[in-house]
């Protein structure tokens, strides 16, 4: 169906009252099968939710591990936005994500996209500070290996 819309020129970037859109929502589902449905139309990836991000950090949050590979992979996505909270999606990873295999991949995968590992929060902590303060050994290894 969704496919069917974009042929008839359906706007991925419109948003509703809570300012989501169907580009903003692959990245909350992890959807890359509707990110390849979307992207012919020309999805802004510079759109904000209400949060200010983009579709990159609800995905990394999330653990979204092959949107977030396919996304940096097909577009050139910012990387180091940040949203309102002061919080780019390195930082969400490590901040909201669980520490685990996913987030630990996704974290890999921004680094290796370019992120900015010592991009700190809007209080001035850093991704890896946030990491060591929550435990996640292998994540902080991984930021210090880029310092």
């Amino acid at each position: 169906m969704a496919r069917l819309l974009v042929d008839a020129g359906a706007d991925p970037d419109a948003q509703d009252r809570r300012e989501e859109s169907p580009w903003l929502a692959t990245g909350v589902t992890g959807s890359v099968p509707m990110l390849h449905v979307l992207l012919p139309a020309g999805p802004d990836l510079k759109l904000r939710n209400r949060f200010g991000g983009i579709a990159l950090i609800p995905a990394s949050e999330r653990g979204h591990v092959g949107y977030v590979r396919e996304l940096l992979r097909v577009t050139d996505i910012d990387v180091d936005h940040v949203n309102r909270l002061g919080w780019t999606a390195l930082l969400e990873a490590v901040i909201l994500g669980d520490g685990g295999r996913a987030h630990r991949e996704i974290v890999e995968l921004l680094l290796a996209a370019g992120a900015t590992p010592g991009l700190p929060d809007g209080d001035g902590v850093t991704a890896l500070a946030h990491a060591e303060r929550r435990g996640f050994a292998e994540i902080a290894a991984l930021l210090r290996d880029t310092r």
